[in-house]
């Protein structure tokens, strides 16, 4: 059998970045030989190993045909005889299309490099139409700070058309389409993703009140999603399994976008309350550096360092009915001092 490092780790490597994890490609083996050699099997559709030793995984090479909707929608085959290059020919684009033998040397077969060069995003083949889950992966290559200055070639562009007017898309779940967005959210440029999904049609299906792609305030995935969530009304819901995490940001950020100057202190008072300072004092720290609390940040730093101040420890004395209306007054003695 012979191994081949493949995809994105060759051509990270090649554009002078490190990867991240390496992908291997095991050719002339089978599932038996693999087992004999240490390899543990994962993988359900198809023969996948972790190295008894890295951990990293080993695939065998195989082929693939499409049999149904979906990303899921295919039969695959593996054996001895299938090649490298009919391995790489089932791979999306002609930059993931690229293997390194043991020996340091290239195979590729598709022109990767050219367009690596070119700075080019090419599908490998019309195949690529069969998998409406490589056009939202296409979106988020571009949130890789290394890739962002990529464009779609023109060819590759009719084909996610093709996709986006097949409605196949919408056949992915929730779930898979939420795992490219957290992805791109944990990316640097996650902003080129949405503007992508937006420019390519593709956020009709799973977030048709996308229209303002920027959320690069933060470094912080929930605060992104959170900004994203605010310049879009905090419509983008639906049915994503959005992590409650990302939820507790835009809603503590609704309630931060209502503090201004210009507040009745009952009002403020609530919100205060409901944003539980002491236990988000993180979250709502990494929540102001975000443009819409620009102007009132000031403020808010000031009131919630001001919260901070109260001794809550004399409520453990007082009746359970009453509790509320202590804590209404001690919150109204600190807040008290803003209305001067």
């Amino acid at each position: 059998m012979k191994i081949y490092k493949v995809g994105g780790a060759i051509r990270d490597s090649l554009l002078g970045e490190k990867p991240k994890d390496s992908d291997w490609v095991v050719v002339g083996s089978s599932p038996e030989e693999m087992i004999d050699n240490g390899y543990r099997p994962i993988g359900k559709d198809f023969p996948v190993f972790l190295h008894p030793k890295t951990n990293e995984e080993y695939a065998l090479a195989r082929t693939e045909k499409k049999t149904g909707y979906g990303y899921k929608g295919f039969n695959f085959f593996f054996g001895k005889e299938v090649t490298l290059e009919e391995d790489l020919s089932r791979r999306d684009l002609t930059i993931n299309a690229i293997a390194q033998d043991s020996q340091g040397n290239i195979i590729d077969p598709f022109n990767g490099r050219d367009d690596i060069d070119k700075k080019i995003f090419r599908h490998v083949s019309s195949a690529f139409e069969e998998d409406p889950l490589r056009a939202v992966r296409l979106a988020r290559f571009h949130s890789y700070e290394h890739l962002q200055n990529f464009n779609i070639s023109s060819d590759t562009k009719e084909i996610v058309k093709k996709i986006v007017d097949s409605g196949e898309i919408e056949k992915l779940s929730p779930d898979r389409f939420w795992s490219e967005i957290n992805k791109s959210l944990i990316s640097k440029n996650s902003t080129a993703f949405f503007e992508k999904i937006i420019s390519l049609n593709i956020s009709k299906f799973f977030m048709p009140n996308l229209t303002i792609a920027d959320c690069n305030s933060s470094i912080f995935p929930d605060i992104k999603w959170a900004e994203l969530q605010f310049n879009n009304g905090f419509l983008l819901n639906g049915c994503l399994p959005i992590p409650k995490n990302f939820n507790q940001a835009s809603d503590l950020l609704k309630l931060l976008i209502k503090i201004n100057k210009n507040i009745k202190m009952d009002k403020l008072n609530t919100i205060i309350q409901e944003l539980n300072v002491s236990r988000n004092t993180k979250l709502i720290n990494n929540l102001l550096v975000l443009k819409c609390l620009t102007e009132f940040k000031s403020f808010i730093e000031e009131i919630l360092e001001a919260v901070h101040e109260i001794d809550f420890t004399s409520l453990k004395d007082i009746e359970p009915r009453k509790i509320q209306d202590n804590k209404d007054s001690m919150y109204n003695e600190i807040l008290s001092r803003f209305y001067e």
